[in-house]
């Protein structure tokens, strides 16, 4: 892995982490549906927009809607709903921990649902990964954590995580941020009529903390990580992309500490580098055996990891 794909990797495991704060940050001045049906939307216009530029069309094989389709109900209308309206009552270092269970979770759904074999390394992270979130929510759950928005984030990452299983072996395409732009579209027009029915009235208040906060989330986590981890699964393939997934709770919790002051304690930390390990020592025994040696492909490859959380 040269050092382009690293710093590639990097800036996507830093920007899916940094969703969580922006998100708490929506939710608790806005709706949390309306701002997310807002934000589909603009990410949706947009990623349209670039696509066109980029020469992509929306004239997919009926593969390709069908994954679109599955990913813009199971990940941005489920995972993200749940989770937007988690986080009203939950902080985004607690979301940040519930949601990086999402590779862990495709790997043990896989091991017992789908008969897939798993190697002594990937059943040791699996463990360690459970006993570092069980760590952190256990020790939140003493200083207040809310019960009911955990439960609503945890039931978010299981629908992406059976979303990500069902459309396995997807093959890549050329249209690869059409098909993103189409499903935030998908997600919008999921969420429309739950968001008008429950928080139709309900105030916004508005703030430059707000606007900024909203900006950042359309255009870093919903475009920007989007296109540079296609961008990276091409370079380097689905599987070695995905391992970069297991800075994603140790950014997530550092992140909320610093600008939205959350607690950073002992246990915290100690929990988010016990998951960050897990999440790490499953992708690593996903590699093949020759894995440094093995070229990267030429095109985009979608592997039950290629899908990515988008907060």
């Amino acid at each position: 892995m040269d050092l382009k794909s690293i710093g590639m990797g990097l800036a996507f495991a830093f920007m899916w982490a940094s969703a969580f704060t922006s998100t708490r940050v929506i939710v608790v001045a806005a709706p949390p549906l309306t701002a997310l049906v807002i934000r589909f939307t603009l990410s949706a216009m947009i990623g349209v927009l670039l696509a066109r530029a980029m020469g992509q069309t929306w004239k997919l094989s009926r593969n390709e809607w069908r994954v679109l389709i599955i990913f813009g109900v199971m990940q941005n209308a489920l995972y993200l709903g749940l989770n937007w309206i988690a986080m009203r009552t939950i902080e985004a270092s607690a979301a940040a921990i519930i949601a990086s269970m999402m590779p862990l979770l495709v790997a043990f759904l896989g091991w017992v649902w789908l008969g897939e074999r798993l190697r002594p390394m990937a059943i040791a992270g699996l463990i360690l990964g459970v006993l570092g979130v069980a760590m952190v929510m256990g020790v939140r759950l003493q200083h207040g954590l809310d019960p009911y928005g955990a439960i609503l984030a945890l039931i978010g990452v299981v629908a992406l995580t059976l979303a990500t299983l069902v459309a396995r072996g997807a093959g890549g395409s050329r249209n690869m941020m059409m098909i993103v732009a189409l499903q935030m579209a998908v997600g919008a027009v999921v969420l429309a009529v739950p968001a008008a029915l429950t928080e139709w009235g309900q105030p916004i208040d508005w703030s430059w903390r707000l606007g900024i906060a909203f900006l950042y989330t359309v255009l870093a986590p919903g475009i920007a990580a989007t296109f540079i981890w296609f961008l990276l699964v091409g370079r380097i393939g689905a599987i070695r992309a995905a391992t970069f997934h297991f800075l994603s709770p140790i950014f997530g919790v550092t992140i909320a500490a610093i600008f939205l002051g959350e607690r950073f304690g002992f246990s915290d930390v100690i929990g988010a580098g016990i998951v960050a390990a897990g999440i790490l020592m499953v992708q690593m025994a996903r590699l093949p055996v020759d894995g440094i040696s093995v070229r990267p492909p030429a095109a985009p490859h979608r592997d039950p990891d290629s899908a990515r959380p988008n907060p």
